[in-house]
């Protein structure tokens, strides 16, 4: 789950344009009423439908087509920096996914706990 810490903190808004794919945005904003809660919304290049993730939210995916293409616009140029991120299996958040999780990279493997 990732996002970009102030003062590079981003927007983004996310499309799939291939396959399929579940969306996951997950609130770290201390001050919201929504904190360390979670959303999904499975996005496919068919239904065409985007996710808004606003400042202070973390967000990942998991593919569930092969071939999958994922488009991002972002408010923000990335920061190497300011780059966060949180676990997408993090007791914290409960977050369920839809599959298994097969690959993942290192570093977000590495991720520690939110708490």
């Amino acid at each position: 789950m990732h996002f970009q810490a102030p003062p590079h903190a981003e927007v983004k808004v996310v499309r799939c344009t291939r396959g399929a794919i579940y969306d996951v945005v997950v609130d770290l904003r201390p001050s919201s009423s929504t904190y360390r809660g979670w959303t999904a919304a499975v996005l496919t290049a068919t239904n065409r439908c985007m996710i808004y993730v606003p400042e202070g939210c973390g967000h990942g995916f998991l593919t569930l087509e092969d071939e999958t293409e994922v488009s991002y616009q972002m408010s923000e140029f990335y920061n190497p920096e300011s780059a966060r991120g949180v676990r997408w299996n993090d007791p914290a958040f409960q977050i369920v996914w839809p599959g298994k999780v097969e690959v993942i990279s290192d570093r977000d493997r590495t991720y520690p706990n939110f708490e």
